[in-house]
């Protein structure tokens, strides 16, 4: 068994999520969707669904047909009740896919920003120990507009109000991008969007140094709680030699 990894980026990849799943035992099958490669015909070793951003946008179907098939995959993972974690595009997708609506924002979003709960007294299992404003780093200019049916706001930021949202008991999606490390960051930093947002580079890595502490804490403290709560695995324990 092993955790479907959905890449559509060579720098989006799961980073921090995915070195925190694999210390807590799981197996990542990373399927490059930007190289082409093939979805799986079923979901009969799949334990679960990481679906990572990407340029792409979820109407592209004809510049990208495997967009389709990779919500097709959602449905039937849905259907199947396996987990998911989505972000930034993977939210997008998910959304797009179980019968919500995503749409081009006003202006685009991008660098680090205060992210605050929905619901501040009530706090989800997975965002359980974060507290009701933190600093996350977002990168996007598409946004969910309307939840799939059974979902409920999570977080949002006054760009952006649906930046974190849960559908149904096990499936968590994330506009911002908090499996992110310094490197990635600024390899970020030149995106498309960051101009899109009326920022550079300069602007970007000056935020880092000054919020990337809060940042690291809070992406570590959530990456804990989806490996835990969410996916859930015994950690594994090296057999002595």
């Amino acid at each position: 068994m092993s955790l479907l990894v959905l890449q559509h980026h060579p720098e989006e990849h799961a980073a921090r999520l995915g070195q925190t799943l694999r210390d807590h035992g799981h197996r990542l099958r990373v399927i490059r969707l930007d190289l082409n490669q093939s979805l799986p015909p079923d979901l009969d070793d799949v334990e679960g669904l990481v679906i990572m951003g990407g340029p792409q946008n979820v109407d592209e179907v004809d510049q990208y047909p495997w967009l389709a098939d990779e919500m097709e995959l959602i449905r039937k993972a849905k259907a199947a009740n396996l987990p998911m974690v989505g972000i930034c595009l993977g939210a997008q997708l998910i959304a797009k896919a179980l019968g919500g609506e995503v749409a081009a924002m006003p202006a685009a979003e991008a660098g680090f920003g205060l992210t605050k709960l929905t619901m501040p007294k009530f706090v989800d299992p997975v965002l359980q120990g974060i507290r009701w404003q933190f600093m996350q780093f977002h990168m996007h200019g598409q946004e969910v507009t309307k939840l799939p049916p059974d979902s409920a706001p999570l977080c949002f930021t006054d760009k952006c109000k649906i930046q974190a949202y849960r559908t149904g008991l096990n499936i968590y999606c994330f506009q911002f991008h908090f499996e992110l490390d310094k490197a990635l960051i600024e390899k970020f930093s030149h995106f498309a969007t960051v101009t899109k947002a009326g920022l550079d580079s300069a602007t970007i890595l000056q935020q880092m140094e000054e919020h990337y502490d809060e940042y690291r804490r809070i992406s570590e403290r959530l990456c804990e709680n989806i490996a835990t709560l969410l996916l859930p695995v015994d950690r594994k324990v090296a057999t002595p030699a």
